[in-house]
């Protein structure tokens, strides 16, 4: 075979490993984006114990076809506090054995011609991709369809490189002694590094499948790369969970010390144990000449499949009885930092992470957006304080916080509202598109609350300079107006917890009505109170900048609602 004629299979070979990878990526989005939040739904609701957690993780990876996506999202759960670091280890044990689906996939294209099956897909999805409400369904056949396709291609690519027949692939692979474990532990770890370095063992099977097919890459070596893979394809969570908060990165190191406690026992019993699987095969790994090429190209894969599915079977069956000892062991191994300072700009939920959907990622986003309305209502109750005080060390004190408190309101806006607009580049349903617009929305409110606390502050501080005092009941009025507005600010922080019971969207809109009476109740009582001379003009000033601050605000607040509701904006 002539140099040209290796490039142009070796073309193939890469050019299939592309198309398997990117229709893996097509499919799995496009069942997520079906699916939409009733994968997260799933995740959080059939997560009671370790059985239903694993349970859950198997059939969201078979569903997803991605155990890598179903690892990264759970991290992400993790991250934002909607499971514990055992529940999430229950759901990652699932999802390894969720993903020995995809090698049966792979073990099927070996023995079946899919091209009966590939262009009708391809001709059926192309149609439905043109319809609005069933594109996603287009999507996900165009994703199998190219799947299958490039299963075929590597089929086909695999027989033309003949490597059964090729010298130096003959003499390279009978150089290593396949009954020695340090082969084993050789192979094991280019199958680690490889799938670490193309982020998808999906790939490494295909081509693990490919080299076993032709006879030239021995079961037991086949087998290792396959132990490899395992290992490698944590590494995509653990890469997700860098910049995740500790339970997070927990969860993501829980699934790297589970599959290096599988690698570590199946290679105590390395050899009984692949036997033993051969046998279920009905194949025979000390004499595989006895088998014909056809034959070792049809039994082969199914035994990289069977072995895939038992190690991670067995894997499951062993270490969900010490879930509890595990959580201990990577809480040792990660410790907890020290505390932060809470008044430090950081987020909590949106991290840089890999693979994420549109749908999980909107959903970091709506957390992030809870935080932030949370801070800002702790920010108002720095400013009750503030109105309290009368030890001027205390006040600035206290003002110096709030200062600092309205510049991580601005850099908050802003770092949400890069990280949605990143999410609104990806391919996007009309329900996210909308989710994402309303939440552009929120957070522009939140930030002009957060305006309006730090005006209030400054306006008591001018106070403070100007050596000027409330009366007594100038300071009952506005601690009355101030309770009016926190509880505004409450109802809107129980809404953004998705809190169902103990809100009601309407008191929202009665609290701010009870604003804007008691302001016009408040001015008219001003204008009296001034021309009875019980305070000066530049304190009725300071005290009404104050009153209708909180108006303001109580707006904001309506507009957040408004925003979370759907309900359209019609004017300022």
């Amino acid at each position: 075979m002539t140099t040209g004629e290796y490039i142009l299979i070796f073309s193939k070979i890469f050019g299939s490993l592309a198309l398997l990878i990117y229709g893996m990526k097509v499919m799995s989005e496009a069942l997520q984006k079906m699916a939409g939040s009733q994968l997260r739904h799933i995740l959080g609701a059939m997560t009671t114990n370790r059985f239903t957690g694993m349970l859950t993780g198997t059939f969201i990876t078979c569903a997803v076809q991605s155990s890598s996506a179903t690892t990264v999202m759970t991290v992400s759960f993790v991250n934002a506090g909607l499971l514990t670091l055992a529940q999430a280890i229950s759901v990652i044990m699932g999802a390894n054995i969720g993903t020995t689906l995809t090698a049966w996939i792979m073990s099927l294209g070996y023995n079946v011609d899919l091209t009966m099956v590939v262009f009708p897909a391809f001709f059926v999805g192309i149609m439905l991709i043109y319809s609005k409400k069933r594109r996603y369904i287009g999507d996900f056949l165009f994703g199998i369809a190219f799947l299958f396709f490039s299963l075929v291609l590597l089929s086909t690519a695999g027989k033309d490189l003949d490597l059964a027949h090729n010298p130096g692939a003959i003499e390279f692979f009978s150089s290593f002694n396949v009954n020695s474990h340090w082969t084993i532990l050789i192979f094991l770890a280019i199958g680690t590094v490889i799938t670490c370095i193309v982020q998808s063992s999906a790939a490494v099977m295909a081509i693990t499948i490919l080299l076993c097919s032709t006879g030239v890459l021995p079961i037991y070596m086949g087998v290792a790369l396959v132990m490899g893979e395992n290992i490698g394809t944590t590494a995509t969570a653990n890469l997700a969970a860098l910049g995740a908060n500790t339970q997070a990165r927990r969860a993501a190191l829980a699934h790297l010390v589970f599959n290096v406690f599988g690698v570590i026992w199946v290679m105590c019993l390395f050899y009984p144990f692949l036997n033993f699987v051969c046998n279920l095969a009905g194949y025979d790994p000390e004499s595989p000449v006895s088998l014909s090429a056809t034959e070792m190209a049809v039994r082969l894969p199914i035994v990289l499949a069977a072995f895939h599915t038992c190690f991670n079977v067995v894997n499951t069956a062993i270490l969900i009885w010490f879930i509890p000892q595990l959580e201990k062991l990577v809480c040792w191994i990660i410790r907890p930092k020290a505390n932060q300072d809470e008044e430090e700009f950081r987020l909590r939920f949106i991290q840089g992470g890999l693979m994420k959907t549109p749908e999980l990622s909107v959903y970091e986003a709506q957390k992030e957006i809870q935080s932030f309305s949370e801070r800002i209502q702790r920010m108002f109750g720095m400013v009750l304080e503030l109105l309290n005080e009368k030890k001027p060390e205390n006040f600035v004190k206290i003002f110096t916080r709030i200062e600092k408190y309205e510049t991580i309101s601005d850099n908050m806006e802003i770092e949400i509202a890069k990280y949605l607009d990143q999410v609104s580049d990806a391919h996007l349903s009309d329900d996210t598109k909308g989710k994402i617009r309303a939440m552009l929305r929120e957070i522009s409110e939140i930030e002009s609350i957060g305006d309006s606390c730090y005006n209030i502050a400054r306006t008591l501080n001018r106070k403070m300079n100007e050596k000027e005092d409330f009366t007594e009941q100038q300071y009952e009025r506005l601690h009355q107006m101030m309770e009016l507005t926190d509880e505004a600010l409450t109802q809107m922080n129980l809404m953004m917890k998705g809190q169902k019971t103990g809100y009601d969207p309407n008191r929202s809109f009665n609290i701010e009505n009870e604003i804007n009476n008691y302001r016009n109740q408040l001015r008219n009582q001003n204008i009296n109170d001034v021309d009875n001379h019980l305070y000066t003009y530049a304190v009725g000033t300071i005290y009404m900048d104050i009153v209708q601050e909180c108006e303001k605000l109580g707006d904001y607040v309506v507009n957040v609602v408004e925003a979370r509701l759907g309900i359209k904006q019609v004017g300022a």
